[in-house]
């Protein structure tokens, strides 16, 4: 009688009685959004190895994939439950396909190692072990709009990185903090004047000599040092990508649910996908750039940091990282966010490095300095 009930109720036994009419609603309701959630992870998932000029604003599927693929493993545990083999099957399926790049959002700190630096507090790096650092300071203005210098030299302090990347630098106001100055006199220093009126730069600082550097398109988008660190010359590249063209009065019609009762959200929401798909395809031109100067190289150590304004499922993302490892999906825990807006849900700042380097740590800490979160990894080449 009870197996008898159990059926009955999910309707999954062909000789339990009818399935309700509010359950076969459900499931209908369920199958449809089913099938929508499997295509758009699919269609993510292909989109961001195709430029984006050929995909008008399906980049924009990148911004939700973890949520798609949350979403796809519970409809995969309701029809288990329910005894749908062949829709849990179908939902599995695309479980699979999205597994190998589970890492790029979410990682599970299962690793010994990691447990071991987590928890043990007489812990100690090995010495051949350098912090690495990329930080967008957004001109070095905060949440209030005053000079955030002096509290970035105060958390750089703090974190004493060996080579810091900071895009959006603006000198102006660096200089108006004598902190920031002295700090910048313990690192060796690579900027280069943007020119035209341009007010703002990139900077690579580096505790390591620096033998040359240059610019790949212009200083306010991607410029290079070589570092020699010990006996090793590294490339360290610097990168700040095309604005997604979303507005902070965009962010907060969308946060805020504002579009649920404005009468002109279909025009505003077209202007934001047309923004967003006219950017994505500025940043892509601009990844094809970077990574041409990259593929050029002889064989070299390198790390490649900066703000990509764009999501690890993405053209741009999948070009620049390619033949490099992600410090987040080799050394980090849970899930994680680099810009403060959009739900806190934007990973979009990132440190890469080649094969020779192994991850040892990788840290976002929780600043309000900026717009952006740093990204703070330790770096140590491999025996």
């Amino acid at each position: 009688m009870a197996n008898e009930t159990y059926y009955t109720d999910y309707g999954g036994h062909k000789g339990g009685g009818r399935p309700s009419l509010v359950m076969l609603l459900v499931d209908l309701v369920l199958t449809l959004l089913s099938g929508l959630v499997f295509v758009m992870l699919l269609t993510a998932l292909v989109v961001a190895r195709i430029d984006p000029e050929y995909t008008w604003s399906l980049p924009m599927l990148g911004l939700v994939v973890p949520w798609l693929y949350l979403l796809i493993l519970v409809l995969a545990l309701y029809w288990v439950v329910r005894w749908r083999l062949k829709r849990a099957l179908v939902m599995g399926c695309a479980l699979v396909i999205g597994l190998s790049s589970v890492s790029l959002f979410w990682r599970p700190d299962a690793h010994r190692a990691e447990l071991q630096r987590k928890y043990d507090k007489n812990f100690r790096y090995d010495r051949q072990a350098f912090k690495v650092l990329s930080y967008n300071v957004r001109f070095f203005y905060n949440d209030a709009g005053e000079n955030s210098a002096d509290s970035v030299a105060a958390f750089l302090e703090r974190v004493n990185p060996d080579i810091v990347c900071l895009q959006e630098y603006y000198p102006a106001l660096a200089e108006k903090s004598e902190r920031m100055m002295r700090l910048m006199e313990e690192y060796h220093n690579v900027q280069f004047d943007a020119g035209d009126g341009v007010w703002h730069r990139q900077a690579i600082l580096s505790r390591y000599k620096v033998l040359r550097s240059g610019v790949i398109m212009r200083p306010t988008a991607s410029i290079w040092a070589d570092l020699l660190v010990r006996d090793d010359t590294v490339r360290v590249v610097n990168n700040h990508l095309q604005s997604t063209g979303i507005t902070a009065v965009d962010n907060a019609y969308l946060t805020g649910h504002e579009y649920l009762l404005d009468t002109a959200r279909e025009e505003k929401l077209r202007s934001i996908v047309s923004r967003f798909h006219d950017n994505c395809v500025v940043r892509a031109d601009e990844a094809d750039t970077i990574r041409a100067h990259i593929d050029s190289l002889a064989p070299r150590l390198r790390i490649v940091c900066g703000d990509f304004n764009d999501t690890p499922f993405s053209y741009t993302y999948r070009r620049l990282a390619r033949g490099l490892n992600d410090a987040f999906a080799e050394a980090g825990e849970g899930s994680s966010h680099t810009f403060r807006g959009f739900f806190d849900a934007l990973r979009i700042d990132y440190v890469l490095s080649s094969d020779e380097f192994e991850t040892l740590s990788y840290e976002v800490p929780s600043i309000p300095h900026s717009d952006h979160l740093p990204v703070l990894v330790r770096l140590k080449k491999r025996d």
